[in-house]
């Protein structure tokens, strides 16, 4: 990069908005959609490809680029309206700085992702990576009522709106919820909030997976409705056997009868969890998706959960797995290139979807997040990648190269 670009970026954004890392490579940070874009704009006209960088603490920061486009600046809490339980947060906010502004407001957002509990927001939203509490609250996407987007060549587009039925047409939120980044960055987001719940529970039990499997569905059968309903692979939940945990939130009231009903329902021993307990058990269960450099996550549905664990073992190993009661898998560990695409093929001729959540480049780039594409599926995506990134500046691996 010229000396003469370097000035121009720093006009942009300030001395302390654009910095050099070790390798060489400049950083900008800026702190606003609109300097975002103007950035975009910038490296579109000079042809840099761009990568870009949350907080660090999920997606590896090592995708080839010209210049490293950080959201760590955009960390504000803009607004929160309890009455229309509406909150407005910028991309690069870490979650746990959110969570506890929510609370003092008496608001919970009920996302629990895999990994730090400083993830920021951007990085939560692009990779849709939902944690446990999904049995309840549904995926990533239902929580996301607009949200401002950068395009690769700096334009604004803004999707979906601040309340909850405000969408006309078809809803482009739902392209960068989950799209990695490949159709543009998340910069600001409209999220859906709920009551902060005055009780919240835990339950585990342990026992044969199988044994488990049938107590899970025997909770969705008897119309039981816990928050969380989640396996654990022994080497996740560090114990011998598997184990089957159930979060409960809601009214003192609401809670304790439902935990009456829990623990009459299927052939398992369940255990409460101290206070202190619960929310230490449930952080160390989300850090366990960084114990290895590959995640992966399977849209499988609850009955064949079980057939699919078995495949994920055959093809990779057994060792940090969970699973929902409602369905979907996610991996954690090391392998090869082959491997993947092994189990990919395997998954494929299931239509179980698999998609890569954080791996290093070199897997990502082979591999792609999504990988092939049904037939006319890959035309559309790169209509769409076309029109938000015309030079194709993002560096987002989509599809695989091989």
């Amino acid at each position: 990069m010229s000396d003469a670009v370097l000035t121009r970026l720093r006009a942009l954004l300030g001395s302390a908005g654009v910095e050099r890392e070790a390798d060489g490579l400049p950083r900008a940070t800026p702190d606003s959609s609109e300097s975002f874009a103007q950035v975009c704009h910038v490296a579109s006209e000079e042809g840099w490809r761009i990568r870009l960088e949350g907080q660090g603490t999920w997606l590896p920061a090592d995708a080839p680029a010209e210049l490293a486009l950080s959201t760590r600046a955009l960390d504000q809490v803009v607004s929160v309206s309890p009455a229309d339980l509406v909150a407005t947060v910028q991309a690069g906010a870490p979650l746990d700085e959110v969570r506890r502004r929510l609370a003092d407001q008496g608001m919970w957002l009920a996302l629990d992702p895999p990994g730090r509990p400083d993830r920021s927001i951007g990085s939560i939203l692009a990779t849709a990576t939902a944690g446990p509490l999904r049995y309840g609250f549904g995926s990533v996407r239902d929580h996301v009522l607009g949200c401002a987007v950068v395009t690769g060549d700096g334009r604004i587009v803004r999707a979906g709106g601040r309340v909850v039925k405000n969408v006309a047409g078809y809803d482009v939120t739902k392209l960068h919820v989950g799209g990695f980044g490949g159709f543009g960055v998340i910069t600001e987001v409209h999220l859906r909030l709920r009551a902060l719940p005055r009780a919240d529970v835990t339950f585990t039990a342990l026992g044969p997976r199988d044994r488990l499997a049938a107590a899970a569905r025997a909770i969705g059968a008897a119309s039981l409705s816990p928050s969380a309903l989640e396996m654990f692979s022994p080497a996740l939940a560090a114990e011998a056997e598997w184990m089957l945990a159930a979060r409960l939130t809601g009214t003192d009231s609401a809670v304790v009868g439902e935990a009456r009903r829990l623990s009459a329902t299927g052939d398992v021993t369940w255990q409460q969890l101290r206070a202190d307990r619960s929310a230490a058990f449930w952080g160390l269960t989300a850090r366990a998706a960084l114990a290895g450099p590959i995640t992966l996550r399977l849209g499988v549905l609850p009955d064949g959960l079980e057939e699919t664990i078995d495949l994920v073992g055959h093809d990779l190993d057994e060792g940090l797995v969970s699973a929902g009661g409602m369905g979907g898998l996610r991996w954690t560990g090391t392998t090869s290139v082959e491997r993947l695409r092994s189990l990919r093929r395997a998954m494929a001729a299931r239509e179980i979807p698999m998609t890569i959540e954080r791996a290093p480049w070199e897997v990502r780039r082979e591999i792609g997040h999504f990988g092939a594409y049904r037939e006319g599926v890959g035309q559309l995506v790169s209509k769409l990648r076309e029109a938000f990134d015309p030079k194709g500046a993002l560096q987002v691996a989509l599809e695989g190269s091989g």
